[in-house]
């Protein structure tokens, strides 16, 4: 059954691996977001109790 031969494979994924982790992230590391995150206030929302007709 050749999927159960390590051989090529094995190699074939240390290698995209390596290539991702060594060309490719650090050049998606660089850009930068358009929006950044910022700290906004909590605003607490007091919002009247519900009056049920049947109490």
């Amino acid at each position: 059954m050749p999927q159960l031969n390590p051989n090529p494979w094995f190699y074939i994924m240390i290698l995209s691996w390596l290539t991702f982790s060594i060309l490719i992230q650090p050049k998606i590391l660089t850009f930068t977001s358009t929006n950044q995150p910022t700290n906004k206030a909590t605003t607490i929302t007091k919002t009247p109790s519900w009056t049920w007709p049947w109490t």
